[in-house]
């Protein structure tokens, strides 16, 4: 069958012992893969991929040159009552539709019957492409963090070991290849991974934030860490709301990734109701131990220009220089803070392969409707009920994506922008629909938001067009192909294609989510 337009009626068991399971049914799908994740399972797939350990770590030189430890202070709970906003308005929707196919098979329930093929269409593959992207930027990330704990092991970066270029991509690749390998086991076994990896990103964020300005013999003072807002910047910009809002590009990238919850919905028990959980409490419990986090390594920041130079030891990597200069100017050596940077390395690690089991789930959802080229192909599942195909192609693609580094590193900065972004254009496509076309006529799951639903959605919205428009905006003059900012081009480029794709093709085969369930089932 294709896209019917039945509305959505609330969870009933029909037969069977979960809800979300009976939801699924519902909605016309078969039970394919294993529901057996808890709510605290879910929680961790998402609490994961988010990972502040990884998102503050990685763009923290952005925080510090844009604006410095106001930015990030504040920046930080700018950003996140924001995207709780995005994150309540999903979970009251995933209540209602918890599946794999997550976003895109919202978009096109609440858009209704002629918009659904298109609407499904736009947001499945901002969201496929956003999350392979994030994958790409995960892993591309540690393989970065690896090279600077090499080089701060061998003598840093006066004599040290740099890796080129191409050890770096090796690095990545190898990195993805294990994340292949591990999404390749049940879910019984990545689910304690999962767990393990919250555990581990929890306890990292409150050994770091305590051990570090504790070892480091200077430490910065409270007015600087909360009053004390950065203007220097080597990139010609001195309007301080302009710098400000640069800043938050740290806080926003750190927080995404909490669709994976939503993603994970058809391998979790009663998923109308523990998807909603694995949401909210992922972005809830990130903002509180990221801000931690953020507090306990800005305090052990004195010299902003030192941690920015490429001629310090870590070669420029902020949070490297921190860790290692505290240990070295307290013992007399940093292997304290490499040691630190290698629980870094953990978080970032498992961070990567939530995100790889994420992507894969999305991509056998979008190629059980028939989205994708070779959609049998992907959509397989193996005698573990593991999506195989669609873990492997997960991995290959974000390989692909990060070989534009190679090229250049503003061409793969494109790649990074797709994430943040792209990503967030995937969360707001369904919530508009929510609030404009559905504004009557959906009906909620279990989690609800009442009568304060659209107003949420609204809020919504509204932020993702706007960090759409800032996010875009020049970080450098004179603009140049060195400085200019790709994030438009890279997100229009997208766009482009998609619609181009739609319109010369997909629009007459494509007709939304398609149901593989009979009166027999």
């Amino acid at each position: 069958m294709g896209w019917q337009n039945e509305e959505a009626v609330l969870p009933v068991q029909n037969g069977f012992d979960d809800s979300g399971q009976s939801r699924l049914n519902e909605l016309g799908y078969k039970q394919e893969l294993k529901r057996d994740l808890s709510v605290l399972s879910n929680f961790a797939f998402s609490f994961s991929i988010i990972s502040v350990l990884t998102g503050i770590t990685t763009l923290y030189n952005t925080g510090l040159t844009f604006g410095g430890p106001v930015a990030m202070t504040f920046g930080w709970f700018v950003a996140g009552f924001f995207t709780m906003s995005v994150g309540l308005s999903m979970a009251e929707i995933c209540s209602s539709y918890p599946t794999s196919g997550g976003l895109y098979y919202w978009s096109a329930r609440l858009s209704g019957v002629n918009w659904a093929p298109f609407a499904s269409w736009m947001t499945g593959w901002f969201n496929i492409v956003g999350q392979w992207a994030v994958t790409t930027s995960v892993d591309f990330s540690l393989a970065q963090l690896l090279q600077v704990i090499i080089l701060l092991s061998t003598g840093g970066n006066n004599g040290g070991y740099h890796a080129s270029k191409y050890v770096v991509i090796c690095f990545h690749g190898g990195i993805l290849l294990l994340h292949a390998l591990l999404n390749s086991l049940s879910i019984n076994l990545l689910s304690l991974f999962g767990q393990f990896a919250a555990a581990w990103n929890v306890l990292g964020v409150f050994v770091l934030m305590i051990l570090i300005p504790t070892v480091a013999p200077q430490k910065a003072s409270a007015s600087f860490v909360f009053t004390h807002f950065n203007t220097e910047n080597d990139a010609g910009i001195h309007n301080k709301l302009y710098i400000f809002v640069l800043g938050l590009l740290m806080s926003q990238y750190t927080l995404t990734g909490y669709d994976a919850s939503a993603h994970m919905t058809e391998e979790t028990k009663n998923a109308d109701r523990n998807g909603p959980k694995g949401i909210i409490s992922a972005i809830g419990i990130s903002i509180i131990v990221g801000w931690g986090y953020l507090l306990g390594i800005t305090f052990a920041v004195t010299n902003i220009p030192y941690l920015l130079s490429s001629e310090n030891d870590a070669g420029g990597y902020a949070i490297a220089e921190v860790f290692y200069q505290a240990f070295k100017n307290r013992y007399g050596n940093g292997v304290g803070g490499i040691i630190c940077l290698g629980v870094i390395a953990v978080a970032i690690f498992f961070c990567g392969m939530s995100s790889v089991t994420s992507n894969s789930r999305m991509a056998y959802a979008f190629s059980r409707d028939g989205a994708m080229p070779f959609s049998p192909l992907w959509h397989k599942v193996n005698k573990q009920d593991v999506p195989i195909n669609a873990v492997w192609l997960s991995v290959f693609i974000s390989f692909c994506m990060a070989l534009t580094s190679l090229g250049s590193l503003v061409a793969f900065q494109a790649m990074v922008s797709i994430a943040t972004i792209g990503l967030y254009i995937a969360y707001a496509l369904p919530i508009f629909f929510r609030v404009t076309l559905a504004r009557k006529s959906f009906v909620p799951g279990p989690f609800n938001l009442g009568r304060y639903g659209v107003l949420i959605g609204w809020i919504a919205v509204l932020w993702v067009a706007t960090i759409t428009i800032l996010f875009s905006l020049p970080v450098a003059y004179p603009i140049t192909k060195d400085t200019l900012n790709y994030t438009p081009v890279a997100v229009g480029g997208l766009f482009v294609i998609t619609v181009s794709w739609w319109v010369l093709s997909a629009r007459h085969w494509f007709r939304g989510p398609i149901t593989n369930i009979d009166s027999s089932d």
